[in-house]
């Protein structure tokens, strides 16, 4: 594997791919997302395309940093809504993440986003913080901001997510 830079400033040393699910039953959710943070594990692929990636993880909180540029933009030249609500879905979902104890996984149930400002590429690095607001045994719900580098919001959202055990994940 090699460095794959997922926009200026932040690398993933392992390239991209996912976390071996044999590793869920030996850290929590937390514990594996400071893996991915401290380069111990590759960027998810989405990282790369997305040029966004998790940069700080506490229990029930994730911060993202991300640049989006000119491959992001929609017909009308600012950068599509997409883009937006996938940072958020992955700030959202990893926060429950980060939660999650040996053996457990989770996946969206659903998501809302609101998109408050245009982005453009020349938005620069925006900062997407989310946070769990409850957690259950089967389900959690999270929320999330998306801000620019002045602290002024691009969007917001929220997210239910389902929590179960990694065996359930269908087998790849």
């Amino acid at each position: 594997m090699s460095d794959v830079e997922l926009f200026p400033g932040h690398v993933s040393p392992l390239g991209l791919g996912t976390i071996p699910h044999e590793d869920v039953h030996l850290f929590s959710g937390r514990e594996l997302l400071q893996r991915v943070v401290d380069g111990l594990y590759p960027a998810p692929p989405i990282a790369g395309v997305m040029n966004f990636t998790v940069t700080e993880v506490d229990e029930g909180r994730v911060v993202f940093r991300g640049v989006p540029n000119g491959r992001h933009l929609n017909p009308l030249g600012t950068v599509h809504g997409g883009w937006a609500a996938t940072i958020l879905d992955s700030a959202l979902g990893c926060a429950v993440h980060s939660t999650l104890a040996r053996g457990e996984a989770y996946t969206t149930v659903e998501f809302k986003v609101n998109l408050t400002r245009p982005i453009t590429p020349d938005t620069g690095e925006v900062v997407c913080e989310g946070g769990v607001i409850h957690k259950g045994r089967t389900l959690a719900v999270s929320e999330a901001t998306l801000k620019d580098s002045n602290g002024k919001l691009l969007a917001f959202g929220t997210e239910t997510c389902s929590i179960f055990p990694v065996a359930n994940l269908a087998a790849r």
